[in-house]
């Protein structure tokens, strides 16, 4: 019976599986400088344990990348909805920076998608960002999705043009259809604003303190 009950363990719950989903590959229109941006990430493992590798970024056309990161994270179930990851994070844009991260994953009440984690970078700057979407379905196939997104740090860091406290603060609204639950493309707006130390130092470097743009995208899986 020992390889029947290994057999039963590993087909309900014990498998090893692999999941990639792009949750937000995009073009977006603003004033005078249109953009892009992409967030990817996908996980390998069981129901408990997992290793994850994430990848955000955006920029605009013809010049350097703003933001450019890809995280590398051990996951771990803490509860039937929420996952604790740790990992290190590493950004791609100039000044690069290599970060200690910790973080939770998960479903919160009321079926937000929630994503919160802390950095540590190694030039000791300590820094968060908090992200929260929700999925409300109009028909089976036509999905609105709200979105916000909350940056925050411990310290002034100039040469990045962050603030301490309330960094920025990223909203937006997105509609999708599915045509198949793999592949749906979306329209939507997304406003963000920089506040405190941040906004001084963008008006410094001659950028917007606040932007909206129109965003174009497609949202996938498998």
């Amino acid at each position: 019976m020992q390889d029947s009950r290994a057999a039963l363990a590993r087909e309900h719950g014990g498998m090893q599986l692999l999941w990639v989903q792009g949750d937000r590959l995009e073009l977006r229109t603003r004033e005078r400088r249109d953009g892009f941006l992409w967030d990817l990430q996908g996980w390998y493992g069981g129901d408990i344990d997992k290793i994850w590798v994430k990848s955000e970024g955006e920029g605009e056309w013809g010049r350097p990348l703003e933001r450019a990161e890809v995280q590398a994270l051990w996951s771990h179930a803490i509860g039937p909805w929420f996952d604790f990851q740790a990992g290190v994070r590493q950004d791609l844009n100039s000044p690069a920076r290599t970060h200690a991260v910790i973080g939770v994953q998960g479903l919160a009440p009321y079926l937000f998608e929630l994503d919160a984690a802390a950095f540590v970078s190694n030039k000791g700057d300590v820094t968060a960002r908090i992200e929260a979407e929700l999925d409300q379905r109009i028909t089976q196939r036509l999905i609105l999705q709200p979105r916000t997104e909350l940056a925050l740090s411990a310290q002034d860091i100039p040469e990045l043009g962050v603030g301490a406290g309330i960094d920025h603060i990223e909203t937006g609204l997105r509609l999708r259809y599915e045509f198949v639950p793999e592949f749906a493309p979306y329209v939507g707006v997304e406003q963000e604003w920089k506040v405190g130390r941040g906004a001084d130092f963008s008006r410094a470097a001659g950028r917007d303190v606040s932007v909206t743009s129109v965003v174009f995208g497609l949202r996938f899986w498998f």
